[in-house]
């Protein structure tokens, strides 16, 4: 008799209660999304934190670190020039699961929230009730999202609900979790930085080394993944098994939304895939920018060679979790869009993407839908937004989309490709959330061209201006070259930046 793999084991551990639930909601359960008089199709929005489209296969990165992706990409829409509308957390998730671009929603800072009077502004409330509405994010920063719309929500899971060692305290606090995750696991006891409490912080991490030595990790020789920033420690199969058993025993049709850390930093991939880049390659070296920082380009080399792992790590565990929606019927019922948040930065001197810079690494995220029972591919090129995924899962849903709602029905799904279109991100991290956007870098892309405006920052206002379509790599500032289209952008860019501004100016 042949033994069991542990991922063969999980999965019989995630089968189990959907075996015990069956009964329950055989009724509205996989093989009927029958919900009251209705027929509703599910969405599940798979989130994959720091995922940027530009390392991935799937959009031509030379390394092969999307082959499963590339797979589900045959049966699926796939969007080739989306962006987030943020280059962190923060701004990205609330963007998409509210529809408004940051100067509306106010969640610009880091760990920042939505502003009060737009919380019910959300795509849960807007959904409604026919939809079973789930939320698990790795991601405090995002879980504090989640948090505020908690009254929308059936059912929601804690960032360290389905790895191996949660040491959170804050999850512990029911009535205000924004509150405790700021006291407790961002002042008292801080990962990776001095805690608040020198007492209370020291025998929290005596006892977080306790439990981590008792771990098995032959398989991550390295140490498991672990979010930078909180006691999170997991393996990438146990947050796909942790998803897995949510979509099984809760009934259909429902709005799912899942945040997992990978492939943020840090970027620990299994023993299987952590030397497959070691392959000699390297990117074109970009020159520095003013508010780049100061990594050389042998260092970004090899954190670009770690990180590309990663992706191939997620990739190959994304395969079986696909497989297994498949095989149950749920793709069959449900739209499934993949993205991220926002991307990342190996270049001009950044590591990362909390930075100043809005190249198209940290803002050009991946976009896959898959719609229920589709069998080939389409490809959609004009542009596209974060902003555009809430009015479009309305669409599909036969709710009404509201005024307010900042983005477009996506092409393919409701929408129209549009190359004159023009759409928006921003980076205002150190900027006052109710105060005009005066230290800020902005983003607008009209068809193939797109500029970036640097104000507030230590030299004058400045501007660069890049075709996409010729200059992917954004090496040839058109701006400094006096392009003809570079002074119809800079005008109505700063009269769009007045125009978001006007509400909050005083006096």
């Amino acid at each position: 008799m042949s033994r069991l793999s542990r991922r063969d084991f999980l999965r019989l551990a995630a089968l189990a209660p959907a075996a015990a639930a069956f009964s329950k909601f055989e009724h509205n359960r996989l093989f009927s999304n029958t919900y009251g008089d209705k027929t509703l199709p599910s969405a599940i929005i798979l989130v994959f934190d720091a995922m940027s489209a530009r390392n991935l296969s799937l959009y031509g990165y030379p390394r092969r670190t999307t082959p499963n992706l590339e797979r589900f990409a045959e049966r699926a829409t796939v969007y080739h020039a989306h962006h987030s509308a943020g280059n962190f957390t923060t701004p990205g998730v609330a963007s998409l699961l509210t529809g408004m671009y940051p100067w509306t929603h106010r969640a610009i800072n880091l760990g920042g929230l939505v502003a009060r009077n737009r919380v019910k502004d959300n795509l849960f409330h807007l959904i409604g009730d026919d939809h079973r509405r789930l939320a698990f994010s790795q991601s405090n920063w995002a879980d504090s999202l989640l948090n505020q719309f908690h009254v929308d929500l059936d059912i929601h899971r804690s960032p360290g609900a389905f790895g191996v060692i949660d040491g959170l305290v804050g999850e512990r606090f029911k009535s205000d979790l924004s509150a405790a995750y700021r006291a407790y696991d961002d002042f008292l006891f801080q990962i990776g930085y001095p805690p608040g409490s020198l007492a209370f912080g020291m025998a929290d991490r005596l006892y977080l080394s306790h439990r981590k030595a008792g771990l098995q990790t032959d398989d991550y020789p390295n140490g498991l993944p672990y979010s930078i920033s909180y006691p999170i420690y997991f393996r990438i199969e146990d947050i796909f098994n942790g998803i897995l058993s949510l979509l099984t025993t809760e009934p259909l049709p429902c709005l799912a939304y899942f945040h997992m850390i990978p492939p943020h930093e840090p970027y620990i991939a299994s023993r299987r895939y952590r030397e497959m880049f070691n392959d000699g390659w390297s990117p074109t070296p970009k020159p520095r920018h003013w508010l780049g920082g100061k990594d050389t380009n042998t260092k970004l080399n090899r954190y670009r060679r770690h990180y590309d792992a990663y992706i191939a790590n997620i990739d190959a565990e994304f395969s079986w979790f696909v497989d297994e929606l498949d095989e149950r019927g749920i793709l069959d019922q449900s739209y499934l869009i993949i993205t991220a948040d926002h991307g990342e930065m190996f270049e001009r001197g950044v590591r990362g993407h909390s930075t100043a810079l809005l190249y198209e690494p940290v803002i050009h995220v991946p976009l896959v839908i898959s719609a229920p029972g589709q069998r080939s591919r389409k490809d959609i090129h004009t542009s596209t937004n974060h902003v555009d995924i809430l009015p479009t899962l309305l669409h599909l849903a036969g709710r009404e989309i509201p005024a307010w709602c900042e983005g477009d029905l996506l092409p393919g799904l409701g929408g129209q490709e549009d190359g004159g279109r023009v759409d928006f991100a921003i980076q205002a991290q150190n900027n006052p959330a109710f105060d005009p956007l005066a230290v800020v870098t902005m983003v607008m892309r009209r068809g193939k061209y797109k500029m970036i405006y640097y104000t507030g920052y230590e030299v004058e206002d400045a501007y660069e201006l890049y075709d996409l379509e010729g200059d992917a790599e954004e090496m040839n500032d058109l701006y400094s070259a006096g392009f003809p289209v570079a002074a119809l952008m800079r005008e109505e860019l700063r009269a769009k930046l007045q125009e978001v501004n006007r509400p909050y100016e005083r006096g």
